[in-house]
């Protein structure tokens, strides 16, 4: 069956074109080595991303994706760096959605502990989990074909339309 153009609706009506993509709308991904000198230069590279091409975000967005960006290269930084030397990290911007991805070649999932007071780390993915989900965004890991894994944080811009975040 070969499709010519659209249908009308009952009422005479085609149905409405989806929405033209916004300008900001794509996939960016660089790659840095494994030490800790790459996390200021992560949070910059975003930052200055997002600024690029415009996107929606106001302080308290712009903040939040910044300390994602920060604990995550910092986890894969401190946790992963023996098994991979260089990590990636991705930023997929969608009309609603902007979403932070730092991909190693380390094989476990990581897991949020609850640190003892007097420790001065081990809360990182506690925060991500709780600004994620403050945000009604999504947090999760996904394996990576090769073994190691991708810990990605999704959150919605200001006056997002959708309740699904961008599929990797």
């Amino acid at each position: 069956m070969e499709i010519v153009g659209r249908v009308p609706s009952e009422t005479g009506h085609a149905p409405p074109a989806p929405p033209p993509p916004v300008g900001y709308e794509g996939t960016w991904r660089f790659t840095a080595p494994a030490l800790d000198s790459s996390v200021p230069q992560a949070r910059h590279a975003v930052r200055e991303l997002l600024a690029h091409q415009r996107v929606p975000v106001n302080g308290e967005l712009m903040e939040s994706l910044l300390l994602i960006v920060s604990e995550l290269v910092t986890n894969a930084v401190r946790h992963a760096a023996l098994l991979s030397p260089e990590i990636a990290v991705e930023v997929s911007l969608s009309r609603d959605w902007v979403r932070i991805a730092v991909e190693d070649n380390h094989p476990y999932r990581p897991v949020a502990l609850v640190a003892d007071q007097g420790g001065t780390g081990g809360r990182g993915l506690l925060l991500v989990t709780a600004i994620t989900e403050e945000a009604g965004g999504v947090y999760d890991v996904d394996h990576t074909a090769s073994g190691g894994k991708v810990v990605w944080a999704a959150l919605p811009l200001p006056g997002a339309a959708t309740s699904r975040p961008p599929s990797r």
